[in-house]
């Protein structure tokens, strides 16, 4: 940040969102050009707290700043250095143009390796393998050692003339002619350099687990780990006696993570030598099949599904597979995973799309092996006591039962549709609407404020990225409190106007802390969405 502008700052202690203390004098410091962070002390500090830490991202921390930018999926761009798919290469030409157009972000979906059965069902962005690892079909072939042969140069220019991606055919050749470097002379120099040594080493945690999944899923066949036998539970000193069994197949998924690796912060160092930054997506679920749920089971309830409640476009609701998160077992260890997970993003980008911000909240959670989303409730929350529905003289038929806590009750989402409600009389009517718009809109305000604030402070404050939260669907009156309370930008789409009143929203009422998009990468963009409106 600009040395010229001195930052004033203060600390206070938070319990459950609210001010338990507060310290009595305020800091002034003028930051050096550059720095990103500095240490700091309270002038009367709680026992026990040493220091904390100031972030400041240069991007963004500008009085009054407003940016533009593009979103675009990596897999989308197109150029004749490409092998059927768009590479962070890419990103170098796209860096230009967003610089000669006065735009300063890129937002990308998310680019993590998704690698399951190596069908067309693998190009889902949003089902990776490993929350920490980088997709292997966005490395640049020559620039990882590939030779552009003739052979080469001619499936090439096949693969770049197709319409449409071939995930398949691009990710099995790619496969291929990136084994054959790994397996010669080119390799070998790579695999003994200080370098690969170097990034090995730094990211053992998750780099092991994941060539050792990765051997593992294809020498069975399949990624889901309850099918591997003696290897259906991970331990570290198991997968180190895999690796020591199978070096080549281990090796070789090490090898394109280097490679992925410094491609990518190659192409971020040039975006931010433009003036251009890059802003990640972070998926509010994991693969139930993925090395994270392999390594740590303990983290997510996989007995549950995530999803959403139903709405306009999706009468039944949703069920997105996912296991939804294990809240209580993270905290144990301060959250380590998610600020391992959010430290690895941080590598690459300056900012991130937080999927679903409303999970962090509560989730809508669906039992297995339930597939509706009408069979889902809210979790965390506060469910009904049988005694209590029965003294209003309902019938459960009206209601879900909690699955894990017997006797305690859920309205079911969308009753009012049911013969159950059909057949009350105007009286248990007229109760029973009480409790379920009371349940649905009032009753976890706080509750759900609470469960966020435990949460969101700890894991944003774990890195300097600028954090943006997807905030739509049927949102609780205690997320745009905390959102701004956090400084986490709200998401506004001008043809999905969060004022029902409105049809088309106007950008001039905004917020400031918001991202303002004319579409998100689940609609039409812009141009395709004004081509079929036009009669």
């Amino acid at each position: 940040c600009p040395a010229a502008l001195p930052r004033k700052y203060g600390y206070e202690v938070l319990c459950d969102g609210l001010v338990a203390r507060q310290e009595w004098s305020s800091h002034s410091r003028s930051p050096k050009r550059g720095e990103t962070e500095f240490r700091d002390s309270w002038i009367d500090p709680p026992a026990g707290a040493a220091f904390l830490r100031a972030h400041s991202n240069a991007a963004f921390d500008r009085p009054g700043y407003r940016g533009a930018g593009t979103a675009i999926p990596v897999f989308s761009l197109r150029s004749e250095e490409d092998f059927g798919v768009g590479e962070f290469y890419d990103l170098k030409k796209m860096a230009d143009w967003a610089a000669r157009t006065g735009q300063g972000v890129l937002q990308l979906l998310p680019i993590n390796d998704t690698t399951m059965t190596r069908d067309w069902m693998d190009s889902y962005p949003y089902n990776a393998n490993s929350t920490f690892a980088l997709h292997p079909q966005f490395l640049n072939l020559p620039a990882a050692g590939v030779r552009q042969t003739a052979a080469y140069k001619k499936l090439q220019a096949e693969l770049n003339a197709l319409p449409q991606v071939d995930y398949v055919r691009v990710n099995a050749e790619k496969t291929r002619l990136l084994k054959g470097v790994y397996e010669g002379a080119t390799g070998r120099k790579v695999l003994e350099s200080a370098e690969y040594q170097a990034f090995c080493k730094a990211n053992e945690d998750w780099l092991l687990p994941y060539a050792v999944f990765c051997a593992l899923r294809d020498e069975f066949g399949t990624p889901d780990f309850s099918q591997w036998g003696k290897w259906a539970s991970y331990s570290p000193a198991k997968a180190k006696a895999y690796r020591a069994a199978h070096p080549e197949e281990v090796g070789f998924a090490c090898f394109l993570q280097y490679h992925l690796d410094r491609q990518l912060k190659e192409v971020c160092a040039y975006a931010r030598e433009r003036g251009v930054v890059f802003k990640g997506d972070l998926p509010i679920g994991i693969s139930r099949t993925s090395v994270d749920a392999w390594c740590h089971p303990e983290l997510f309830n996989m007995d549950s599904q995530a999803g959403a409640p139903p709405d306009a476009f999706a009468e039944d609701g949703q069920n997105w597979g996912f296991p939804t998160y294990n809240w209580d077992e993270m905290a144990k260890d301060g959250y380590a995973w998610w600020k391992s997970r959010l430290g690895k993003m941080a590598e690459y980008f300056d900012a991130f799309r937080i999927d679903h911000i409303l999970g962090f909240f509560r989730i809508w959670e669906i039992p297995v092996p339930e597939k509706s989303g009408l069979m889902g409730h809210f979790s965390p929350s506060l469910p009904f006591a049988q005694g209590e529905i029965e003294a209003q003289r309902l019938p459960l038929d009206l209601f879900l039962q909690d699955p894990h806590r017997p006797g305690r009750w859920h309205p079911r989402i969308g009753a009012r549709k049911t013969e159950a409600y059909a057949r009350l009389d105007e009286g248990r009517r007229q109760t029973f609407d009480r409790m379920y718009d009371d349940f649905f809109y009032r009753r976890h305000n706080h509750y759900w404020k609470v469960q966020a604030l435990r949460k969101l402070p700890e894991l944003l404050g774990s890195t300097g990225m600028f954090a943006c939260g997807e905030d739509l669907g049927m949102i609780p009156a205690c997320v745009p409190e905390v959102m701004n309370a956090q400084k986490i930008l709200s998401l506004e789409i001008q043809r999905m106007p969060k004022d029902p009143a409105q049809a088309f929203a106007i950008p001039a009422q905004y917020p400031y802390l918001c991202v303002c998009t004319t579409s998100t990468h689940d609609m039409t963009p812009l141009r395709a969405w004004w081509e079929e409106e036009d009669p």
